[in-house]
């Protein structure tokens, strides 16, 4: 079987032809995005392998089912860019990463958090220039912080166990309570209680109709003045021009964004030679005490290698039994 791989990016062929070698199975590298428009690209191919920012809607579903693509594997554990209605009336199969290294999105998120917190990055422009002042420099003890995390699975979990180890008051917020994080002291409150309460708040949730701008005009009233906010879930649980009000009172201290719900024309992308013509994001880039980084979470080896191992798995195993290894289905 063939399968082609759409917003193919050097580490994507490295670590995909790694993780393949040995199979049976025929890989084929685009550039391009997937959408209605390039999936023709993928004609003769039997899957197709997608990132977050493709689109797969019906116009796309309906395009690559025309050409006898029956799996969409996912390299991402996110599949909130598919239609999955659409592709299961088309009697096509969507697979996904469900896990790859919480590790590495939970490290980032404290990375984001200790940058903002000692104004690393505002500190690392300073020095390059000579200017050795501490003036506008001043952080806090993360040790004896309330830390607010809503959505404790895997990277959530992870990140509470660091955030503990940092000697944090750590709140979460979760329909379902992690059995590990209560371990850990973790106290499980309503998002009310911890947008109230926490001085660090980090989004580790799924996109859903549920979060879905979770954090808008109303809920930032909530937070304490100063708060830290740090998204490295999906960017649309933001409202980012709720964000930028909350910015601009004083509410939010400090943000940190590895997502924006608007990404998908900018990131991954090398914009440096163009202006960005997305004014709410170059709105927020005015800000010095916003850092925001292109959607690097995940970007570790240990995460490439295992993504790509479990999207290889996938295919094979679709490919053998016709039924992928982590099928993604149709909610209730």
């Amino acid at each position: 079987m063939r399968m082609d791989v759409f917003s193919a990016k050097p580490h994507d062929i490295l670590f995909l032809r790694e993780a393949a070698e040995g199979t049976t199975l025929e890989l084929r590298f685009h550039e391009a995005h997937l959408n209605a428009a390039t999936a023709p690209l993928a004609g003769g191919a039997g899957a197709v392998c997608a990132f977050v920012n493709d689109d797969l809607g019906p116009a796309t579903i309906a395009a690559l089912s025309e050409l006898g693509v029956r799996l969409i594997a996912l390299r991402s554990a996110g599949f909130n860019h598919v239609d999955l209605r659409a592709a299961a009336a088309a009697g096509m199969t969507v697979a996904r990463v469900p896990a790859y290294s919480p590790h590495a999105v939970a490290e980032h998120t404290v990375a984001l958090i200790l940058a903002l917190n000692r104004k690393i990055h505002r500190a690392y422009n300073r020095v390059r220039e000579g200017n050795f002042a501490l003036d506008g420099l001043l952080g806090f003890d993360m040790h004896g912080k309330v830390a607010g995390i809503v959505g404790t699975g895997l990277i959530g979990t992870v990140l509470a166990r660091i955030l503990t180890g940092f000697g944090c008051d750590v709140l979460a917020s979760d329909p379902f309570p992690n059995d590990d994080c209560l371990a850990l002291g973790v106290r499980y409150v309503e998002i009310e209680t911890l947008l109230a309460e926490a001085d660090i708040i980090t989004l580790q949730c799924p996109l859903t109709p549920e979060t879905h701008h979770l954090i808008n005009d109303a809920s930032i009233d909530r937070m304490k003045r100063g708060v830290t906010l740090v998204n490295t879930s999906r960017g649309a649980v933001i409202d980012t021009r709720a964000v930028i009000r909350g910015l601009k009172s004083g509410r939010i201290g400090a943000l940190g964004l590895d997502v924006y719900e608007e990404e998908a024309d900018l990131f991954f992308e090398d914009l440096s030679h163009h202006f960005i013509p997305d004014d709410v994001f170059a709105r927020l880039l005015t800000f010095p005490n916003v850092l925001v980084t292109g959607h690097q979470g995940f970007f570790t080896r240990e995460a490439l290698v295992a993504i790509a191992r479990t999207t290889i798995d996938n295919a094979i195993r679709f490919q053998r039994d016709g039924v992928a290894l982590h099928p993604v289905t149709l909610p209730d």
